[in-house]
């Protein structure tokens, strides 16, 4: 497993070693000691979750609140996606900046999103089943989003706006501004 870090501060992307033959592949998708050494983190993943998703559905930009924000480990196990990390931590660095990465079956990276950044992706492919970890459980009560297509962050999510199949919640998320301003009270 090679890890290598983005322009954000703890965000990474893993890349695994695939070992293919006659039969198919293997490859091992996460090793908790080598992650830890290599990004000098300790995550102590919960609960796994997958979700399966049509062309142009673009679910986010979501994350959960104090004791219940979640570091999450994502992957494509069919399809490719856009998958996008915004960093929500105030006094951050990278504050309010965002990476994109397009995650397919095929290429195998996996994405590391720390605690305290909004996460969501945009199915590419007609087609994604989509994987992840997370490091705490899902509280509904403390989940909080950022509106996706916020004029502000200028996120290119590689697909026509007319095409894009959002959930009734994403539509009304909060802006960027509106979230800056909830820090400040």
């Amino acid at each position: 497993m090679k890890i290598e870090a983005t322009p954000l501060k703890d965000c990474f992307i893993l890349h695994d070693t695939v070992h293919g033959d006659a039969r198919g592949y293997f490859f091992e998708s996460y090793h908790q000691k080598q992650f830890n050494e290599a990004t000098g983190l300790t995550i102590n993943f919960v609960q796994d979750n997958q979700s399966r998703s049509q062309k142009g559905v673009l679910r986010g930009l979501h994350m959960q609140s104090g004791a219940a924000a979640q570091s999450k480990l994502v992957r494509v196990l069919e399809g490719a996606v856009l998958d996008v990390a915004l960093d929500l931590r105030k006094g951050s660095p990278t504050f309010g900046q965002h990476f994109s990465i397009e995650l397919t079956a095929d290429n195998h990276k996996q994405f590391f999103v720390p605690k305290g950044f909004a996460h969501g992706f945009v199915v590419l492919s007609e087609a994604a089943t989509f994987f992840y970890k997370c490091d705490e459980f899902y509280d509904p009560s403390k989940e909080v989003g950022i509106m996706y297509n916020d004029a502000e962050l200028n996120i290119d999510w590689q697909v026509p706006t007319n095409e894009l199949l959002l959930s009734a919640k994403d539509k009304i998320l909060p802006s960027f501004a509106q979230y800056k301003n909830s820090l400040e009270q």
